[in-house]
């Protein structure tokens, strides 16, 4: 694959896990990358730290894009930092919750749930990707979008999560529309990702994922990663899609 030298890239929820490994990977690349985090999470400015550390341009870019102020702060200031915006990971999500919700349990998907899940997990993308259009247009970039394939009618986290990534995969499309011809918007779609969040399930609930997948192993943060990059810096006639990353295990 070509170096990025010379290229920008702003990825958001990159305080660990598909996020980090994204920002990582633009940044061994050679491109100069804005990782966004929570302004409250210390894992973010320690990451940034520890690529500074080994000879990559990174910046922190906190804000939380759930916010509708926070969110547009946060892309203008990460495009200042940075010079120019040719590259905009839309990642940051939550499930907003620690164990699966099955669909039968309507009385615990309160609007106060739904309104969490949707203004992360579809809102926020919407707002970074409005905010960043006149840079990226500029710069005739690219932006990948992080789905699931909770969002193609696969189980997920809850009804509400699965909802949003639906959503997600069609605002993909429709922003595919709205920013061509100068940018290309495509989206990834994981299954079972070895992540924080997942580690933290029961043993068995993870050996099951993993037994569903065809490959027999867990996606890693950097198999998606590699999807992500590929679809914004290699992939230049590819626009409006959705990739499914995920060993099989929809199938």
């Amino acid at each position: 694959m070509e170096r990025l030298d010379g290229k920008t890239a702003l990825v958001t929820g990159a305080a660990s896990g598909i996020g980090l490994a994204t920002a990582e990977l633009f940044a061994a690349r050679g491109a100069k990358v804005a990782l966004n985090h929570l302004p409250n999470d210390k894992r973010g400015p320690t990451a940034v730290e520890r690529l500074r550390a080994q000879g990559h341009a990174v910046f922190a870019a906190p804000g939380d894009v759930a916010s509708p102020d926070s969110a547009e702060k946060m892309v203008g200031e990460a495009i200042a930092a940075l010079g120019r915006l040719d590259f905009l990971v839309n990642n940051a999500g939550t499930p907003a919750t620690m164990a699966p919700i099955s669909p039968s349990e309507l009385d615990r998907l309160t609007d106060e749930f739904w309104a969490t899940i949707l203004s992360t997990n579809l809102l926020g993308p919407f707002r970074c990707t409005r905010a960043a259009a006149s840079a990226l247009k500029s710069a005739h970039g690219a932006v990948c979008n992080t789905a699931s394939v909770a969002g193609r009618n696969m189980p997920g986290s809850s009804m509400a999560y699965g909802a949003s990534k639906a959503g997600l995969i069609n605002l993909t499309k429709n922003l595919a529309r709205a920013l061509a011809p100068q940018v290309r918007v495509n989206a990834v779609a994981p299954g079972f990702v070895d992540t924080d969040w997942t580690r933290q399930w029961p043993a068995e609930r993870k050996q099951a994922s993993i037994e569903r997948t065809l490959l027999k192993r867990a996606c890693t943060p950097a198999d998606i990663a590699a999807a992500i990059v590929f679809l914004c810096a290699d992939a230049t006639m590819v626009t409006a899609q959705t990739l499914v990353v995920d060993g099989g295990y929809s199938l």
